[in-house]
């Protein structure tokens, strides 16, 4: 086994997590808020999709890529779709509401909520696809691509640790009416993203 492997997932994985993008408005506005370990909740959501589509990279499984990515047109119009129904959930509740929904909702629903809609954005498979085969990254054995996995999800989830820690050390200073200002941007910041998705995916 060689170590550097786990170093490489780790930085893949940290570097694709950083990305700004829809995911990363939902984790940042469910920190501020319902608090940090929501957000974390969220965060390592993202980080076991992350480690999925980088296990499939890494073990070199084409035919379940190819799948992925043929079904990409598929996943684009579902994700889309569900960022248009957060995005309009996000604008229209009010932030206390939300903070008691979120509640209601636990740790679980936090983390599987996000999970699943990491899994049905075909970005994230093409953009694991794309790193480890232009890097030339691919594990040689099986235990180097258990490794390389590994560093996948520990790095993703190093990026969630940080970003829910910054937020929420903000919080306290976010005032309601900030916040309500937050909701609306990301709403339609989201909405927008999931628009572009449904475009993609129309359009093939």
């Amino acid at each position: 086994m060689d170590p550097a492997w786990l170093a490489r997932g780790f930085i893949l994985g940290f570097t694709i997590a950083a990305a700004v993008g829809p995911i990363s408005l939902l984790v940042i506005r469910r920190t501020l808020a319902e608090g940090r370990i929501v957000g974390l909740a969220s965060g390592l959501g993202v980080a076991t999709a992350d480690a999925t589509y980088g296990g499939i990279a890494a073990f070199g499984l084409t035919a379940i890529t190819d799948l992925l990515i043929g079904g990409g047109r598929l996943l684009g119009i579902v994700g889309g779709v569900f960022l248009l129904w957060l995005a309009w959930q996000t604008t229209h509740t009010a932030p206390g509401t939300a903070a008691v929904a979120e509640r209601r909702s636990g740790l679980r629903g936090a983390y599987l909520s996000i999970l699943a809609l990491t899994l049905t954005n075909p970005l994230t498979i093409l953009s694991f696809a794309a790193l480890f085969a232009g890097l030339g990254v691919s594990g040689r054995t099986p235990l180097d691509a258990a490794v390389l996995t590994l560093g996948v999800l520990a790095g993703s989830a190093s990026w969630w640790v940080v970003l829910t820690t910054a937020v929420a050390a903000l919080r306290t200073q976010i005032t309601p009416g900030w916040l309500r200002a937050i909701n609306l941007v990301s709403g339609v910041l989201i909405g927008i993203f999931g628009l572009v998705a449904i475009g993609l995916g129309v359009r093939g």
